[in-house]
């Protein structure tokens, strides 16, 4: 966990999610409305699983493909509706997995890479992670579906935002609330993609 317990921390602890990104999201679905009802739910970087939770506790029945490193918790992997790819997708061999479960309604990713400190280094690196959402997203996201994913502001994410702008009826940068104020981290967001 980074930095001190704060009320979100804490309202996630009550809410029984293991992170308090659940709550980044939640705000982006109650703004954006970026799942609907029966939406097969891509989540990129998926662990510890907060954001799976959330997508499949949604009104209508979502199915949700998460990817990660590492396995959520027990209670996400026994959860109906959800299935599970181990593995870094930056590797060619799970994006065929993550292609071939496919395709989507919904791509979302809250991945970013182990913090350095060196600023320019990790917004590089949260970069190329963008990038690949992206290039996983234009080869499995339905027409008409919708993005969300994390990206560190301060170096060239300008050009992750003009690609979605390219390929979305509308594309957003936003701030949750719950993202801590010294985070140089923000969300973009695709909505109907026209493939």
């Amino acid at each position: 966990m980074k930095g001190k317990p704060d009320f979100y921390w804490r309202k996630s602890k009550d809410e029984g999610y293991p992170a308090r990104s659940v709550f980044k999201l939640q705000e982006l679905q109650e703004k954006y409305r970026l799942a609907r009802p029966a939406d097969r739910i891509l989540d990129l970087g998926a662990s510890p699983g907060s954001w799976s939770l959330y997508l499949l506790d949604l009104p209508g029945g979502t199915r949700v493909t998460g990817v990660d490193l590492f396995p959520p918790s027990l209670k996400l992997l026994s959860k109906k509706g959800y299935a599970f790819i181990r593995g870094d997708f930056l590797d060619p061999e799970i994006v065929r997995a993550i292609v071939a479960a496919g395709p989507y309604d919904v791509v979302v990713s809250d991945a970013a890479p182990a913090t350095t400190g060196n600023r320019t280094m990790d917004t590089s690196r949260s970069l190329e992670i963008a990038k690949q959402v992206l290039r996983i997203a234009e080869e499995s996201l339905n027409t008409g579906g919708n993005l969300a994913l994390k990206i560190f502001q301060g170096g060239e994410e300008k050009q992750v935002l003009d690609w979605i702008r390219a390929r979305f009826a509308t594309a957003r940068a936003f701030k949750p609330k719950a993202s801590r104020r010294e985070s140089m981290e923000t969300y973009y967001i695709g909505m109907g993609y026209s493939g």
